[in-house]
């Protein structure tokens, strides 16, 4: 961003993005579709900027200014569904926690049998900096299957591996323990497709029964409860993110 657009403030999709209301591809179709309004005008151009003490309208309903970057650890329980609306009916991670958050989104997903850490953030645009594999932020897992794997095939997957037609990038697997006929494996990577652990461990004959995620970036589980909510310091954000993502979005700041 120029010096010239930092001083007129953001962007409006990336301001809607931050304020919670759409992703910035949303916010694109509502300005295609002449559903915002600034200072009681519409707007349609994406190179509309925002700045302090501006009146932003969606479908007439005045938008409240940005908070501050805010990000939580979530312990995310087996049964819930990462995503606003699910068209199943099923129960959401969101539904959840509406009365004990604002308005966030997840870094990243947990499909409905996976449990464990989940980042929540109320910044679209830090989400998706943190989820892009290009960050490098490693996610852990411990994963539970039924069977005892090949230590040569869980080696081989540190080379990529293709599934399905689907390229899978390098996954660190190793065996953590056994109990019967089941084995706890220690597993690390960096893409984290959709239900990407579990088809690569099938391609390998072997079939989830349990998986946890346990760490995402520097960002730990730790001993918080199943179910549990608790918000990163603000200071903590400030060490963690510059040093880990390279170069990322800067934390937002309350408008006054």
């Amino acid at each position: 961003m120029s010096a010239t657009e930092a001083a007129r403030g953001d962007r409006i999709a990336k301001w809607l993005s931050r304020a919670g209301v759409a992703s910035r591809r949303d916010a694109e179709r509502l300005l295609a579709d002449g559903a915002i309004r600034l200072n009681g005008k519409t707007v349609t151009h994406p190179a509309t900027f925002i700045g302090s003490g501006d009146v932003v309208q969606v479908n007439g309903k005045v938008v409240d200014q940005p908070d501050r970057t805010r990000v939580w650890r979530y312990h995310k329980p087996e049964g819930l569904v990462t995503t606003h609306k699910d068209p199943e009916g099923r129960s959401t991670v969101f539904d959840k926690l509406r009365h004990q958050l604002p308005r966030v989104i997840s870094v990243g997903r947990l499909d409905l049998t996976s449990e464990g850490l989940l980042l929540l953030t109320n910044d679209g645009g830090l989400a998706r900096h943190l989820e892009l594999p290009s960050t490098g932020w490693l996610r852990r897992y411990r994963v539970r299957v039924f069977g005892v794997p090949n230590p040569a095939a869980l080696n081989a997957l540190s080379r990529g591996v293709t599934v399905g037609g689907v390229r899978y990038g390098p996954i660190e697997a190793a065996i953590d323990a056994r109990t019967g006929d089941n084995t706890w494996l220690a597993v690390s990577l960096r893409e984290g497709r959709n239900r990407e652990i579990r088809r690569v461990m099938d391609h390998l004959g072997l079939s989830v029964s349990r998986l946890i995620r346990v760490a995402y970036g520097p960002f730990q589980l730790g001993l918080l409860e199943r179910g549990g909510i608790e918000e990163i310091p603000p200071r903590v954000l400030r060490q963690q993110l510059p040093a880990e993502a390279g170069a990322p979005p800067p934390l937002s700041r309350h408008r006054r």
